[in-house]
């Protein structure tokens, strides 16, 4: 079976500046990205990705054969992997008009194929705060996937509690003198990871492979951790993708941070107004604030930006793609990509030194920036640039 997850063009801006250097079916939210939920689901499907022609160096083309096409954005569940399954050709699954999925090549034109309408409501990425939102929820359901008829290895430190049930530590995950809290929902310890002395944990929960939660940490529930991270001081419903470095005290709520980040020692987000009113959030489709509805929304980084200690974010802060904050005072509430500086004001960060700080990190992991992700970065220098230096003036 061919599946080929699809990116729209007006959905991924509405998830700038997170879509910037990923398709949307590689963001994180719960304990896997959505691209590896379909991957669960559909164990023995060959999955492609048509998205923004400038990424698909590094992931990809659609396949040109015959193929379920799937909205990027939608999250499996069971009624919709039913759906799907039954699903034929010619046909298109929708909901409130809204083209979840059809079957067809690239050159199809689904508009005239028969409609078979979702019966409940799906689940849908469409804006960054949908993946912490969302977050508790997903870890819920990913516990179920990745645990199901499989046996956690046992928490052997005696100066370790638990409460509840549901805690899953995977092959080589240690846990010492710490709390860990199940009650409200599961706590996945993914391979490798670490929990470090007196750290506290409330499920839902997940720590990716060969990430650490550092001595003294307080994480709250529906909080969820990449791939080879650390977390420190206090965390409360944020998701980050992956790579990231937040090893010490300061506070980050109601937040999604991308790949490659750092967070400086004492940052704190807002993610409450003083006035309890709707948090307004930048939209990179219209260029303005957009009300996002909701009264608890903090920060929104994209990938290789890094603050400096004691940063402060207000409520409702986008930073973009490779941007460097760091001073006294509060930045603005929207940071373009490669920004340097902070609430006195921006520069732009050169292409070529951004690159460099890239590339210094990813080393720290053995890894490389490599020529797909550079060619990444340049398109998005090129298109974002522009917008800061008029901003600036």
């Amino acid at each position: 079976m061919q599946i080929v997850l699809f990116d729209l063009p007006e959905d991924r801006i509405k998830l700038y500046p997170l879509t910037l250097t990923r398709p949307t079916c590689y963001l994180r939210v719960g304990i896997l990205t959505l691209i590896e939920k379909w991957q669960h689901d559909f164990p023995d499907a060959e999955i492609s990705i048509a998205s923004d022609p400038y990424l698909s160096p590094k992931f990809g083309l659609p396949s040109p054969k015959e193929s379920l096409w799937i909205h990027s954005g939608l999250i499996p569940d069971p009624h919709v992997v039913s759906s799907l399954k039954s699903l034929e050709n010619g046909e298109k699954l929708v909901y409130t008009d809204k083209v979840l999925a059809f079957w067809g090549t690239p050159e199809t034109d689904s508009g005239s194929f028969q409609s078979t309408e979702l019966k409940s409501s799906p689940s849908i990425i469409a804006r960054p705060w949908d993946i912490f939102h969302k977050n508790g929820e997903e870890i819920k359901s990913d516990y179920k996937r990745v645990t199901s008829q499989r046996n956690s290895q046992p928490v052997l430190d005696k100066h370790t509690v638990c409460y509840g049930k549901d805690i899953f530590l995977e092959a080589g995950a240690t846990v010492k003198a710490a709390m860990l809290n199940a009650e409200a929902g599961p706590i996945y310890i993914g391979k490798d990871a670490q929990v470090q002395e007196g750290a506290l944990i409330r499920g839902p929960f997940s720590l990716g492979e060969s990430s650490v939660v550092a001595m003294g940490a307080k994480v709250r529930g529906d909080t969820t951790v990449g791939p080879a991270s650390k977390i420190g001081g206090e965390v409360s419903n944020s998701v980050l993708m992956g790579y990231c470095n937040k090893g010490h005290d300061g506070y980050l709520g109601n937040s999604v941070i991308g790949e490659w980040c750092n967070i400086g020692a004492g940052t704190n987000n807002s993610n409450l107004k003083n006035n309890y009113d709707k948090v307004k959030f930048w939209d990179y489709e219209t260029s303005s604030f957009l009300d996002s509805g909701l009264q608890f929304c903090g920060l929104i980084m994209g990938d290789h930006s890094k603050t400096g200690i004691s940063t402060m974010f207000n409520t409702g802060t986008s930073v973009g793609v490779s941007s460097n904050i760091f001073g006294s005072g509060f930045p603005r509430t929207y940071i373009p990509s490669f920004a340097w500086g902070g609430a006195a004001g921006f520069t732009t960060y050169q292409i070529s030194k951004a690159m460099e700080s890239a590339d210094r990190m990813m080393q720290r992991r053995n890894l490389s920036l490599s020529p797909e992700d550079k060619a990444i970065l340049n398109h998005i220098f090129e298109h974002f640039s522009s917008w800061l230096k008029s901003d600036a003036d």
